[in-house]
């Protein structure tokens, strides 16, 4: 089955994984990965009829390394040139915020160019430095 890690407890080594509606536990002996479940990673299991999950391990891009994919230059120039309607928001994917950012600069009559501005240097001196996946900027 596929599932979703909802908690997991480093210090009990044991973990929730949600699949539907249903709630499954597991332990770290039964991770079949090298690295450690993450919550919110999804994961395939053999769910068992004592509610327990066993042989889990995760799917998909979590058996990639996480690579860089969005470049913290093109972000900064970004955020001080166009900054005022949240271009370098839209380019790291934070639709939302750049989105918000528009608002405020049309509503504050253009002031909000500073907070374009202001992300811009976080950006350039390497403050800032993730995309909305969570992926580093290289």
């Amino acid at each position: 089955m596929i599932g979703h890690i909802e908690s997991y407890d480093e210090e009990l080594q044991t973990g929730a994984i949600k699949c539907d509606e249903e709630f499954f536990e597991f332990h770290i002996d039964d991770w079949e990965f090298d690295g450690s479940p993450k919550v919110g990673d999804d994961v395939d299991f053999m769910p068992e009829e004592d509610g327990s999950a066993t042989n889990v391990g995760p799917v998909g891009a979590y058996l990639q390394d996480i690579r860089a994919v969005k470049n913290h230059y093109i972000a900064a120039a970004l955020g001080l040139i166009l900054g005022l309607v949240g271009m370098h928001r839209f380019y790291l994917g934070f639709y939302w915020l750049g989105i918000l950012q528009i608002a405020v600069t049309y509503l504050s009559g253009g002031y909000g160019v500073v907070w374009g501005v202001v992300e811009g240097v976080l950006l350039l001196t390497g403050h800032m430095n993730q995309d909305a996946k969570g992926r580093p900027l290289k």
